[in-house]
């Protein structure tokens, strides 16, 4: 049976403490399973799933990495949101849960999947979001038309819920086991930042790459708050409202609201981004373990 923990970390003055870590000039601590050693005054993180990264940080939050650029793999990205009925009861939400996470076992194609319930206050009535992750986009088309997946959806998905909104994008991710499968310790635990973007104009213009560039920069320069992060052009065309996704997993709720209460996103998200989108849907769940009596 899917289980919810709805617990949160407490939260201690989030933009000091990041300010007061940075101001130090050396590693940001990870709130999950790391591991730390220090050798001739220098500061190593080793990640407890075996990839080492050695760091520094300055006081303007960027971090450097004295390895070559890290070996990428493509992977597609499946954003589905839910808006599930007022009267749903905790039976039929687990049930609904359990079906759509086991869909992983019954189909191939997904290599990795989340989902929970919406933690921020409701945006547009949405209440439960899925991530699945495939390895190509034929798969995706597959997945849509998988006999299973739609009896999923007839039996146990849409007599609970009112609207379905997909996006699906291409990324990148670290070509290795542990980041493409989305497994290991890192990815047990935390929060899945979902952020649906619909740019004004060309989403393809120079404006839109330029911005869509910042923000993985700034992802990629935080790695003691965040996991991964992926982001593309939404290619679903029959759910064209949004022009891009982004999924971006934090390590843990304080890590979440550390890094969106930062100088360093607020001043991207209003230099880059407000003068430019149309309409935006940032959206968040909190990630936790499933129990072991899956249907």
């Amino acid at each position: 049976m899917y289980q919810k923990n709805n617990y949160h970390l407490p939260i201690v003055s989030k933009t000091m403490r990041l300010q007061a870590l940075l101001s130090t000039g050396i590693p940001v601590p990870d709130f999950r399973a790391q591991c730390y050693h220090r050798s001739n005054g220098v500061a190593l993180h080793a990640s407890c799933s075996g990839r080492h990264r050695r760091r520094t940080v300055s006081a303007s939050g960027s971090q450097s990495s004295t390895f070559n650029a890290v070996k990428k793999r493509k992977v597609v990205e499946h954003i589905c949101l839910l808006k599930a009925k007022r009267d749903l009861s905790e039976k039929d939400e687990n049930d609904m849960l359990d079906y759509l996470y086991t869909s992983q076992y019954q189909m191939r194609g997904i290599v990795a999947i989340s989902l929970g319930r919406i933690s921020s206050d409701i945006v547009e009535n949405y209440t439960h979001a899925v991530v699945m992750r495939f390895e190509r986009k034929e798969d995706v088309t597959r997945f849509y038309e998988n006999p299973f997946y739609l009896k999923v959806l007839k039996e146990h998905v849409m007599p609970h819920c009112q609207e379905i909104l997909n996006v699906d994008y291409e990324s990148e991710v670290e070509d290795d086991i542990l980041s493409i499968f989305r497994k290991g310790e890192e990815f047990n635990y935390g929060v899945e930042f979902l952020h649906l973007i619909a740019f004004s104009e060309n989403p393809f213009a120079a404006p839109a790459k330029e911005a869509l560039t910042f923000h993985k920069r700034l992802t990629e320069e935080f790695p003691s708050l965040i996991v991964q992060s992926t982001q593309g052009s939404n290619f679903n065309t029959s759910s064209q409202e949004y022009t891009h996704g982004l999924v971006t997993r934090f390590r843990s709720f304080e890590a979440f609201e550390m890094f969106m209460g930062s100088t360093e996103y607020k001043e991207t998200w209003k230099s880059k981004f407000e003068h430019i989108i149309k309409k935006t849907l940032p959206i968040h769940y909190s990630v936790d373990p499933v129990g072991k009596e899956l249907m």
